[in-house]
């Protein structure tokens, strides 16, 4: 099939300032909180949201400027997270992702492929997902049991994978395959395919614990791409991983996490002092207070940690330096566990009714089902033992 149409850019696209950018993300954010119960209750995918997305160019936060889009950074998205997160972590996961991907195209695609998809977009007709997980390979991001075909000039695809997050809404897929000719599973290749060049058929259904709005089912895609839509070399899919998919993933993901535990806490804050609960809550309590002390450290400690590491890695001459990479998955560790054990701590601190249940406009319940998730997305057991290993090439123990 042919190539999405090129199409140019929205002439009203600008370059976001702090005002423009929370703005457009305060609009995503009102409409991701109220359409959030259904969703939850239903796990499906948060339609509205993603039209807002389109509508109101975030999107395109990633997209330079020559392209139409927004010109944002890595701060930006992180800044988005958090505050999506605050309301939604579902929603806000979405989009961090969806920006992972924008940003291997504008640091990897060739020209070509750069010119037919980034203002497309920016135009937010292009919502991007990820199909990096595959059956029987665990965690290991850095290799594929299937294989692209080199066939008339295009590379044809036939992959199945197990988690897609909002991939029946997608209308393009970043794919991970072994590289044409590939001599071990080791050799990937990532692959960009629309939605229009491929048959797309969903197996199972999508009732996880929590994150249900992200709807994350399990498809197969099947077509045949053009030559030009490999991004990066054939078979150095490492690189793209060190340089851009993880740092941004670690940080996006974090930022989504701490969202997430900072809205629940002052929700909690906000009903401990409002009027329906004066008499009734002892302000004074000892365990309380402390409580809420260690769920804000916990906060304060993390978004410490992410501000730190995001101004590490804009700053740092080797982002695949060890320490830097070391520093970039203990984010993700230290984002997931605290993060998840702040709103522990407050469900221990309100109790029952508003800790438990429901029904409780803390949402702490829902809060800690979806954070829950955070330690298995990509797992911290299998970064410990990764930064095991660059631990021993640092014998300095550097911390600048």
């Amino acid at each position: 099939m042919s190539a999405p149409a090129v199409l140019p850019p929205p002439p009203t696209a600008v370059a976001p300032d702090a005002v423009s950018l929370s703005r457009r993300v305060e609009e995503v954010a009102a409409v991701a909180g109220e359409h959030l119960a259904r969703h939850e209750r239903d796990a499906t995918f948060p339609v509205e949201a993603l039209a807002q997305m389109r509508t109101g160019g975030l999107l395109g936060l990633l997209v330079p400027e020559e392209h139409g889009g927004l010109g944002g950074t890595p701060a930006d998205v992180v800044r988005a997270g958090i505050a999506l997160g605050r309301v939604d972590m579902s929603v806000a996961m979405i989009f961090v992702m969806h920006c992972q991907q924008v940003a291997a195209l504008v640091e990897f695609g060739n020209r070509r492929l750069r010119d037919e998809l980034l203002p497309e977009v920016a135009a937010g007709r292009q919502y991007l997902a990820s199909v990096t997980t595959e059956s029987g390979k665990g965690g290991h991001l850095l290799t594929s049991q299937t294989a692209l075909t080199a066939h008339h000039g295009g590379l044809v695809l036939d992959r199945f994978a197990p988690i897609v997050t909002g991939g029946e809404h997608a209308d393009g897929f970043l794919v991970t395959m072994q590289s044409p000719d590939s001599a071990s599973p080791h050799q990937v290749s990532l692959v960009y395919a629309h939605r229009d060049q491929l048959e797309i058929e969903r197996s199972g259904h999508w009732q996880p614990l929590g994150m249900r709005s992200s709807h994350s089912v399990a498809l197969r895609l099947a077509g045949t791409v053009p030559a030009h839509h490999v991004v990066g070399e054939h078979g150095d899919f490492r690189t793209i991983v060190t340089t851009v998919f993880g740092p941004l993933a670690h940080l996006g993901w974090s930022a989504c996490w701490l969202g997430t535990a900072a809205g629940a806490l002052s929700r909690v804050v906000k009903l401990l002092r409002s009027a329906r609960t004066r008499g009734r809550a002892d302000l004074d309590s000892e365990l309380l207070l402390t409580r809420l002390s260690r769920a804000r450290q916990r906060i304060d400690t993390v978004h410490a940690l992410l501000d730190h590491t995001r101004r590490t890695v804009a700053e740092a001459p080797d982002v695949g330096a060890p320490r830097v990479q070391l520093l970039l998955n203990g984010l993700k560790i230290t984002a997931a566990e605290e993060c998840y054990r702040a709103v522990d701590e407050l469900v221990d601190a309100v109790g029952m009714r508003h800790g438990y249940l429901k029904d409780s406009p803390t949402r702490l319940e829902q809060s800690l089902r979806d954070l829950r998730s955070a330690a298995l997305n990509y797992s911290n057991d299998r970064l410990h033992l990764v930064d095991g290993k660059l631990a021993l090439l640092d014998s300095e123990v550097r911390l600048d």
